[in-house]
């Protein structure tokens, strides 16, 4: 694994705790086989992801890079190693005590999106509102993000009336529905046309220009040089 680094833009907004907003120290990952060695996937692996920067994660297929991503995002523990989120060390940390946490700090974006089909694409991105009963403070702010990427036309559809690209975009506008800390997104342009993905790669650059943490996994070679710095995973 190398590693390429870019200088980062001075960060528009400071974390609460001083710290990087993401914080991986010395990460291993690595998957049992059944009468076999562990697979190792990462190993040793370092970053400081402050506010104001986007950092690419890149590589080949399988190379580790959304594995990086789950793990900086709480949704699975590394191997060895740890994960701070500005200043907030989560290893170890009960699996609820870490889900109210990552809902607050981090906007995620799967691959797949994961809308759910008995929702509209508004009713899906106002998801994050639900537990602190939000959504009709928040519904304002859900149609802009939809506005935004382009599919307000589609607030009212079911996921099974969008395009794969729409339904990335209703993802995308869930995930920044809280105005989090962090944006994580695993290959955020892959379902996208050109068009479209120039554009959301243009939105990931303005939040992290207005002080977010941004954090992608991509092989996008437009997403990649647009990044402040970047890993390339071999």
């Amino acid at each position: 694994m190398t590693q390429t680094t870019a200088p980062v833009a001075a960060p528009h907004g400071a974390s609460a705790a001083g710290g990087p907003a993401i914080e991986l120290r010395d990460i291993t990952i690595q998957y049992e086989r059944p009468g076999q060695e562990p697979l190792a996937i990462v190993a040793g692996y370092d970053l400081d992801l402050r506010r104001g920067g986007l950092h690419c994660l890149a590589g080949r297929s399988g190379s580790g890079k959304t594995s990086i991503l789950r793990v900086a995002a709480g949704l699975v523990p590394p191997t060895a190693g740890t994960v701070g989120w500005e200043g907030l060390e989560i290893t170890g940390l009960a699996d609820d005590v870490i889900t109210a946490k990552r809902r607050k700090h981090i906007g995620y974006l799967d691959q797949r999106g994961n809308l759910l089909p008995g929702l509209t694409a508004l009713e899906n991105v106002l998801l994050p509102a639900l537990p602190d009963r939000q959504t009709r403070q928040l519904a304002r702010r859900a149609r802009d993000l939809l506005e935004q990427l382009g599919v307000a036309g589609r607030s009212g559809h079911y996921p099974d009336r969008l395009s794969g690209g729409e339904r990335q975009r209703v993802a995308f506008a869930r995930a920044l529905l809280l105005n989090p800390a962090v944006v994580m997104a695993d290959e955020p342009t892959a379902s996208l046309d050109r068009a479209s993905a120039d554009a959301l790669i243009r939105m990931l650059r303005t939040l992290a220009a207005n002080g977010h943490a941004v954090l992608v996994a991509s092989h996008d070679a437009h997403l990649i040089d647009a990044a402040d710095s970047r890993t390339t995973l071999a």
